[in-house]
């Protein structure tokens, strides 16, 4: 499973990245009002933060020529290189823009996905990870898991070179779920991502080492 963190939320990054192995960090417009930093002030801090991991930004643009003009803006703009990702939402447009940036080498994430034919053109049309929208789908009445599983599925039958990278989770059970069924990739909220290692038995098992090795342990290091 690759961990991203969907945020742009700086302090929070920082601290993750101290423990956390993530291997990127997703952005979109709603995030980065979340976080209240234009888009040149947050992608250059979220840089200093991911190193070489990588980065996702997603473009405004809706015309498929300006959709272009604009993801390879940003690359240059940020010199993000290799770890930079565009993320396209699956319209008519955006899928023709697709393409012309897969040509150019630009790597591509397809997002806004909500059902499995979406996404299998997006890979048809060349994205390196396609994002189905869980709890969206949930809220709606659908079945967020069951979607990325068929997602999931495809990708695996018709051998196609694309990762699921499912968003929008509310619980932990969720980002399980996903996972069992086989998706690739996660992009999840700090608060998610904390809550996904905690459990209180561990806590109460480490509370009990400590009790009693206390006197124990005489080995100074």
């Amino acid at each position: 499973m690759i961990y991203m963190a969907d945020t742009a939320d700086i302090e929070a990054l920082k601290n993750l990245y101290e423990f956390f192995p993530l291997q990127g960090v997703t952005t979109n417009p709603t995030i980065l009002k979340q976080a209240g930093q234009p888009l040149s002030v947050a992608i250059e801090q979220i840089k200093a933060i991911v190193g070489d991991g990588m980065i996702h930004v997603q473009v405004m643009s809706e015309n498929a020529e300006d959709i272009v003009r604009e993801a390879k803006k940003y690359k240059t703009y940020f010199d993000l290189g290799d770890n930079y990702y565009t993320k396209i939402p699956v319209t008519p447009q955006g899928y023709k823009a697709m393409s012309i940036l897969k040509d150019a080498g630009i790597n591509v994430t397809a997002t806004a996905i909500f059902t499995q034919q979406q996404a299998l053109v997006a890979a048809k049309a060349g994205a390196d990870f396609v994002a189905p929208y869980v709890s969206r789908l949930d809220n709606i009445s659908s079945h967020g898991i069951d979607v990325v599983g068929d997602i999931a599925k495809n990708i695996i039958e018709y051998e196609l070179n694309t990762k699921v990278l499912a968003a929008s989770f509310k619980t932990v059970d969720q980002i399980y779920r996903v996972s069992m069924k086989r998706a690739h990739s996660a992009t999840i909220s700090p608060e998610l991502l904390m809550q996904l290692i905690k459990h209180p038995m561990t806590d109460i098992s480490v509370k009990t080492f400590l009790e009693d090795g206390q006197d124990l342990y005489d080995i100074s290091f």
